[in-house]
């Protein structure tokens, strides 16, 4: 299945637990598109929050992100990966 990176901005000053339940958010639903989420990692600095998923498109991705709540800015296809 097709991996994804999707980048989210604006969230400035996101703490851990914060992350912890948006990507739980994200979990609770991704078998209804199809999506799987591996990880989430943020810089609460810059508010800039990464998600890696698989998943059949990035619509898919892009619509279990907006059902939970927190839509992402960029979905960037990633097809190699060593």
């Amino acid at each position: 299945m097709p991996k994804f990176m999707d980048v989210h901005h604006g969230m400035n000053g996101i703490t851990a637990d914060q992350l912890k339940q948006a990507h739980g958010a994200d979990l609770a639903i991704e078998q209804e598109e199809g999506v799987h989420f591996e990880k989430a990692w943020a810089d609460p600095e810059s508010g800039t929050v990464y998600c890696l998923s698989e998943a059949p498109s990035a619509e898919a991705v892009q619509r279990i992100h907006e059902r939970a709540g927190h839509r992402a800015d960029e979905v960037h296809p990633v097809p190699l990966t060593v």
